[in-house]
């Protein structure tokens, strides 16, 4: 238990190397907020993958900002000591709001892995020095432009794509990748773009062999994600439909679904993470861990999650390049030439925030108290 002196947050906006389209809209610039935690001594971080456009949750920059300050906050700086778990049974009354939960969580397990002198990668329970990856393809403007950037990925070492679909950009593309590359992992992410009248075109990408195909329905939708998978061979993989352990124990229930993806921040952070992790791993449930184009911080925590051994699949945790020029943490995180990345094994998160760059990215920031 600690005892919680001081918090800082900061807004942060950071250029991306390149667009990144997905079925909900373009990002160029990555918004997210940055909190350093100070207690009895010790600093700790975390970051809320919270942007500026509600496309993939309800949440924003700004709702998270309001929520933390006002609600969150409070909690921890009252409190005579504070940890995970009485942090979550303090948060139970505030409903929602997972990512900027997850932030301050992920702050929270980092100064606890520093005061043990543990890395968060050993204090989670993970065994892997090494976690596979793969990279996320945004949507192209045509096919010749689609598979020019699947080479240079797939040149990098990349060893499984992942591309983003939409109505009307979708068998095309799979089609195109699968005919130059017949051997490669590839797989398809919806981001919910579809509906059930859609089920004769993902029938049809049956043909192409493909790892899964992550969450084409709406997030509440778990009932028409088990009639498609009942329809087809490949495997549905979840990520917007599982916001904690109750949806993804129902959706294996019914079928809605064979294959997870375990976003920390989704789920409302690490600790129930964890617990979905642990039930799907007794059931042999395969999961990876996903990605929310995060700073060094946040991938930092991902990487110790994925280290767990329930994560069977390459997850979306590329290198630091294949994002940000320049990145606000050290070290940066570069991909193996066995298409994994290094597990970092330093106390709490195992990287130094630049404070220099982070400064510089900086839009706004407060201290509390």
């Amino acid at each position: 238990m600690m005892h919680i002196d001081r918090i800082e947050m900061r807004h942060v906006r950071m250029r991306l190397v390149s667009p990144f389209r997905t079925s909900v809209g373009v990002e160029q610039d990555r918004d997210c907020l940055i909190l350093r935690l100070f207690s009895e001594g010790l600093q700790s971080w975390g970051e809320c993958v919270a942007g500026s456009f509600p496309g993939y949750s309800y949440e924003t920059i700004d709702t998270a900002w309001h929520v933390l300050s006002e609600f969150f906050f409070p909690l921890l700086l009252k409190a005579n000591s504070m940890d995970v778990p009485s942090f979550r049974r303090a948060a139970q009354g505030i409903r929602g709001h997972p990512l900027a939960r997850a932030a301050l969580e992920m702050g929270l397990w980092d100064l606890e892995a520093k005061r043990r002198n543990a890395s968060l990668a050993n204090l989670l329970g993970g065994e892997k020095d090494r976690v596979p990856v793969g990279v996320s393809v945004g949507i192209q403007p045509d096919s010749s432009t689609l598979l020019q950037v699947v080479a240079e990925y797939v040149e990098a070492g990349y060893r499984r794509v992942k591309l983003k679909i939409e109505p009307g950009c979708d068998i095309g593309a799979v089609q195109a990748v699968r005919g130059e590359y017949p051997a490669l992992p590839l797989q398809v992410d919806a981001n919910t773009a579809y509906e059930i009248e859609n089920v004769e075109m993902f029938e049809a990408m049956d043909a192409y062999h493909l790892l899964m195909i992550e969450q084409p329905f709406a997030g509440d939708d778990l009932l028409d994600h088990s009639k498609l998978q009942a329809r087809i061979e490949t495997p549905i993989c979840l990520d917007e439909s599982i916001r904690g352990l109750r949806q993804a124990r129902q959706a294996l229930e019914i079928d809605a679904g064979r294959i997870l993806n375990i976003k920390q921040a989704r789920v409302g952070g690490l600790q129930e993470a964890l617990a979905i992790h642990a039930y799907c791993s007794g059931r042999n449930v395969p999961l990876w861990c996903g990605g929310m184009l995060e700073t060094g911080i946040g991938r930092a925590a991902n990487l110790a999650l994925a280290s767990l051994p329930g994560f069977t699949l390459p997850g979306d945790i590329s290198a630091s390049d294949r994002y940000y020029i320049d990145d606000i943490a050290t070290p940066r995180f570069t991909l193996n030439p066995d298409s994994t990345i290094d597990v970092p094994r330093g106390e709490g998160l195992g990287v130094t925030v630049d404070m220099d760059a982070l400064r510089r990215f900086t839009l706004r920031s407060q201290s509390y108290p």
